[in-house]
C-alpha cells in the first residue's frame, strides 16, 4: 500500500530547508527552556539578568530567540543563575549520522 507522504516530510526531503528547520528549532528549545526555567525558579527578566549580571534586554532577546552572537561567558552565568552549567556533548557528524552502529 501506497503512502502519501505529507507537505513537512516532503520539504524534510530538501537537504537545505531541513537545514534551516533544524537551526530554528533549536533556537526554539533554547528559548523553551530558558522560559520553563526561569517559570519554575519564579525568576523575572529583571530579576535574571541581575543575578547573571547582563542586561534584561539579553535575557529577553534569549527568551524569544532573537540573541545573536551570546558570549559564552554571558550564556554560562545565566545557565548558572538557574542551576544548570553548559556542557560540551559529542554529537554525529553529518557524515557519520548516515551510519548506524550495532551493538
Amino acid at each position: 500500500m501506497n503512502q502519501t507522504k505529507s507537505t513537512f516530510d516532503r520539504m524534510m526531503e530538501n537537504p537545505e530547508w531541513k537545514a534551516d528547520f533544524e537551526n530554528g528549532y533549536k533556537e526554539f528549545l533554547i528559548s523553551e527552556f530558558l522560559c520553563e526555567q526561569m517559570e519554575h525558579s519564579n525568576l523575572s527578566v529583571r530579576e535574571l539578568a541581575s543575578k547573571a549580571g547582563v542586561s534584561p534586554t539579553t535575557i529577553q532577546h534569549l527568551r524569544t530567540g532573537k540573541a545573536e552572537n551570546v558570549k559564552v561567558r554571558t550564556l554560562i552565568s545565566v545557565l548558572r543563575e538557574l542551576g544548570f552549567s553548559l556542557k560540551p556533548v559529542a554529537v554525529a557528524r553529518a557524515a557519520e549520522s548516515s551510519f548506524t552502529t550495532r551493538y
